[in-house]
């Protein structure tokens, strides 16, 4: 069992969130709509993401895009045509919503140009982050703000020291479609020493049941090892590398802990998993849920009664 640091660490202040993918698996709705912008019930999934960060505490936030993006840059900025057209109607309500994405945080961008890999994309962000510790969010796994992943990530980075990364338990079947970490406990139920990181192993070879998802909180000795690192699986640069170095060698960067979350988590990179996200979202609202949740018993006793 690893023991716990009493030393302080630098307060994160940054959140990066990498946006540049293309979507593919959503194709056509993707060809000329990021795939950020699709809504979940009536919010963006990236605007999910962004209200995470801000309940953190991370109120500087720098998006990571590519081309065909602008409208991530559209929607947290302001619409005064809009706006004006709301409040001339008098629809209050509307117009709080509009002007939510637009005060949520102080919005930065930058592209990255090449689509080589999340790495990479991390890597773009050096500049704005400077030697400072960071949290990455990736738009793909939507965390119940119910469930403050982020923030007991936070803590623990400020436990620890160096970089924190969260991890899920999966069935072992699962394990080849996610980065796995080799782990041993501390003193913290929920927290784990990670000694290692396999990208997509099979399941024979998974030194763990824990799988990587989309949040980390780094230190920023992650960007010299970046700038090192070779083009790994499917010729990008990868994320997995680098944090494999920072935990094999904590003199670098310090230590690598890994948070496990059990909590409730919503997965919008796959199509499948992004219907039940919306379904189980949709369900949960108090002005959407109870007509919703009717129709949807109604509907399910149905299909079950014509097979």
């Amino acid at each position: 069992m690893v023991s716990g640091m009493s030393q302080s660490h630098p307060r994160i202040s940054k959140a990066v969130i990498p946006a540049a993918g293309l979507g593919t698996r959503f194709l056509p709705a993707t060809k000329a709509t990021p795939k950020e912008m699709l809504p979940v019930v009536d919010k963006p999934a990236i605007q999910y993401v962004v209200e995470e960060a801000v309940a953190a505490g991370l109120d500087d936030v720098l998006m990571v895009t590519g081309r065909n993006k602008r409208p991530l840059e559209d929607h947290f900025d302001r619409n005064y045509e809009l706006e004006s057209a709301l409040e001339k109607k008098g629809d209050a309500e509307r117009l709080a919503k509009v002007q939510e994405s637009s005060d949520l945080a102080t919005m930065h961008y930058v592209r990255q140009g090449d689509p080589k890999g999340l790495g990479h994309a991390v890597l773009c962000a050096a500049p704005h982050v400077g030697d400072e510790p960071f949290a990455v969010l990736l738009g793909d796994d939507l965390i119940d703000p119910r469930d403050p992943l982020l923030k007991r990530m936070i803590e623990v980075q400020a436990q620890y020291g160096g970089s924190v990364i969260a991890l899920t338990e999966v069935a072992p079947e699962q394990i080849h479609l996610y980065g796995c970490a080799a782990v041993e406990t501390t003193e913290d139920a929920d927290v784990v020493r990670v000694g290692g990181l396999v990208e997509k192993p099979e399941p024979a070879d998974a030194p763990s049941n824990l799988a990587v998802i989309g949040r980390y909180v780094l230190d920023p000795a992650v960007f010299g090892i970046l700038r090192e690192t070779e083009p790994g699986r499917g010729g990008e640069i990868q994320l997995t590398d680098a944090l494999q170095k920072l935990a094999a060698d904590e003199s670098i960067g310090g230590p690598v802990h890994g948070v496990v979350f059990k909590g409730r988590r919503y997965d919008t990179g796959d199509r499948g998993d992004y219907l039940r996200a919306i379904v189980r979202l949709a369900c949960e609202r108090e002005d959407l849920g109870p007509d919703f949740r009717t129709w949807l018993r109604r509907y399910v006793t149905e299909e079950m009664q014509r097979s």
